[in-house]
C-alpha cells in the first residue's frame, strides 16, 4: 500500500488537555510520522504520513471519542506524501 499524507484540523476543547501527547502516542504506536500543533483558534492540526490503512485508524481514532477534552468536529484531506518527517513531534 502507498503511503499518504492526512491533514487533519481536529475541532472542539483539545488545548490544555494532553490531546497532543495522546495523538503523537497513537500514531507512533501505528508506525507514523508527522506532528500535532496548537493553533490560536484552538483547533490542533494534526499532519501524518504512511500507510493509508494506518492513517484512517489514526483518523477514527481522533473521531472516536476516547481523546483527551472533546472533539467536536475533524475535518480531514489527503495529499501524496512531502516526506522528509522524522518521528512524530507536539507544536
Amino acid at each position: 500500500m502507498t503511503d499518504q499524507r492526512l491533514t487533519a484540523w481536529v475541532h472542539g476543547h483539545v488545548q490544555g488537555v494532553g490531546f497532543r501527547w495522546w495523538t503523537r502516542s497513537r500514531a507512533l504506536e501505528l508506525g507514523l510520522v508527522g506532528s500535532a500543533t496548537n493553533h490560536a483558534d484552538g483547533r490542533v492540526l494534526v499532519v501524518a504520513e504512511g500507510p493509508r490503512d494506518r492513517l484512517e485508524s489514526l483518523l477514527s481514532l481522533l473521531r472516536g471519542g476516547t481523546t483527551p477534552g472533546s472533539v467536536t468536529l475533524v475535518v480531514e484531506s489527503w495529499d501524496p506524501p512531502r516526506g522528509g518527517i522524522t518521528g512524530f513531534v507536539e507544536r
